[in-house]
């Protein structure tokens, strides 16, 4: 069994509208509140961390599960959408809609019902979406066409 460590580490100078920094590994930003919540909306914030984690590990679960089946894309992007409800002043993270795109050469668009299975699987297969189950809800969104001529 392997275990793998990640350290982030993290300076903020002051109160609430300040503007800090975070540094772990490759990822070197300011972060701060975001506008929406009225802060200055300098560099990231959790909100579009929380995001760009669940996304990125979607994403680049579902590439491995199709190169595993033997599915080569034309394409794959996606979009990834975050809905944090205010109530009360209370902030909840309440879900995450991911909208993967994959387009695939027609020779490949007989394997459309195993791509949508595995777009499916890939987001119960992600360790970001485990580690947020049951406390933000995940939707999928995803679409799949075929590479024009």
């Amino acid at each position: 069994m392997a275990k793998h460590h990640f350290h982030l580490n993290a300076n903020w100078p002051g109160g609430r509208n300040e503007v800090g920094k975070i540094h772990s590994g490759q990822l070197k930003t300011q972060i701060s509140i975001p506008p929406e919540m009225d802060g200055p909306g300098i560099g990231t914030n959790p909100d579009e961390m929380l995001l760009g984690a669940a996304a990125t590990c979607y994403i680049i679960t579902l590439a491995a599960m199709l190169e595993r089946s033997g599915i080569v894309q034309a394409a794959l992007t996606m979009n990834s959408e975050a809905v944090v409800d205010v109530t009360k002043g209370v902030f909840t993270y309440e879900k995450i809609i991911h909208r993967p795109q994959v387009v695939l050469n027609s020779k490949d668009m007989e394997k459309k019902s195993l791509v949508q299975r595995l777009m499916e699987k890939a987001e119960t297969s992600c360790m970001i979406s485990r580690a947020i189950q049951g406390n933000v809800k995940i939707e999928l969104e995803g679409t799949i066409e075929e590479k024009e001529a």
